[in-house]
């Protein structure tokens, strides 16, 4: 077993079988996408695991979701977070979504290569999505004002998990004055990534809550 994976069991030591070995099937699959089609950048890929899979597992550690949930992954690239949590919930559905064609090829051949059947990937914009979710999640694709205004209208009202249906986006830096764009009386949560992961990477990455 790589060191790289490990960092996956410390946290999540009570994956199945197919669970694990669909984990550890990442790397290698990813790792020859990217040779071809740079969804992953160069220069981060070492950090596999800790940086993207992990990165991505984190909105687990906010919301445990409920079976049944609808989850629109927006601006999915190469599809974090959406893949790992569809591994992590089978019993969750995903939508990736992105504008790049070719990240979404990416994304619906990883799926198919190791057989998750409770995600799709699919190239359209956020304007032109015309289904409801029960949560929107992202990762570092834009300020979180711009999230909010594009998720708003696609947040279902019927609400099936412990916390309200809403937008979750991990982000990275100083985000105080971002927040300060929401619209006027917004609920939102800042959560500190460090609460959930003790690697150094992780004391400068937050998990944003925005309630629909």
């Amino acid at each position: 077993m790589t060191q790289s994976i490990k960092c996956i069991l410390k946290y999540f030591p009570d994956l199945s079988d197919q669970q694990f070995h669909q984990m550890a099937a990442l790397y290698e699959l990813y790792r020859d996408w990217n040779s071809k089609i740079n969804v992953i950048s160069r220069k981060d890929f070492e950090h596999f695991y800790e940086r993207h899979v992990l990165h991505s597992l984190s909105i687990s550690k906010f919301l445990d979701f409920t079976p049944g949930t609808q989850v629109l992954d927006l601006g999915t690239g190469g599809g974090f977070p959406g893949v790992p949590l569809a591994i992590l919930y089978p019993d969750v559905m995903f939508h990736l979504v992105d504008g790049t064609r070719k990240k979404i090829h990416v994304v619906n051949e990883v799926l198919t290569e190791l057989g998750i059947n409770n995600a799709m990937g699919q190239q359209i914009r956020a304007e032109e999505l015309k289904t409801t979710y029960d949560f929107v999640v992202t990762r570092a694709v834009a300020s979180i004002d711009k999230l909010y205004s594009w998720s708003e209208r696609l947040l279902a009202e019927h609400e099936k998990n412990p916390i309200p249906n809403g937008l979750i986006a991990l982000k990275g830096g100083q985000l105080n004055e971002e927040l300060k764009t929401l619209p006027k009386g917004s609920y939102f949560e800042k959560v500190p990534l460090s609460t959930f992961f003790d690697e150094p990477w992780f004391e400068e990455k937050f998990l944003i809550y925005v309630q629909g």
